[in-house]
């Protein structure tokens, strides 16, 4: 059974810091990319940063460069993603993802439709 598990959220006042993790199993972790998403109220969901395990590439919207890191360890099969400098606006639900590094088509690793696995979500909450 595939499992996609997050947790390190929480509530933080801007210019805090909070790092994610997300746990995965059932599935050979080093074939995959993991991606991490947000969704607001009202708003789509959104990507947010990615790492393709294998060949240890990351992508970061341009929202987040600079103040967020993404990062693994293969040994535990977990995923991080480090946000430093949290701003109110970064206040979302926070989803990782699992997606096959070799079924990534269009050329971006931040469509919701690239990604086959999916995690429950943890809240994030910035504080002004």
């Amino acid at each position: 059974e595939v499992q996609l598990v997050e947790s390190g959220g929480g509530l933080v006042q801007a210019g805090g810091s909070l790092r994610l993790s997300c746990v995965a199993s059932g599935f050979t972790f080093d074939e995959y990319c993991i991606g991490w998403f947000r969704q607001a109220p009202g708003k789509e969901r959104e990507g947010v940063s990615s790492i393709c395990i294998e060949k240890g590439s990351t992508y970061y919207a341009d929202s987040v460069k600079g103040r967020f890191t993404v990062s693994s360890d293969n040994a535990k099969n977990t995923v991080y993603l480090q946000m430093n400098s949290l701003k109110p606006e970064d206040a979302a639900v926070y989803f990782c993802a699992a997606g096959d590094q070799y079924l990534f088509v269009s050329g971006s690793y931040f469509n919701t439709w690239e990604y086959d696995y999916w995690g429950q979500g943890i809240q994030v909450t910035v504080s002004s």
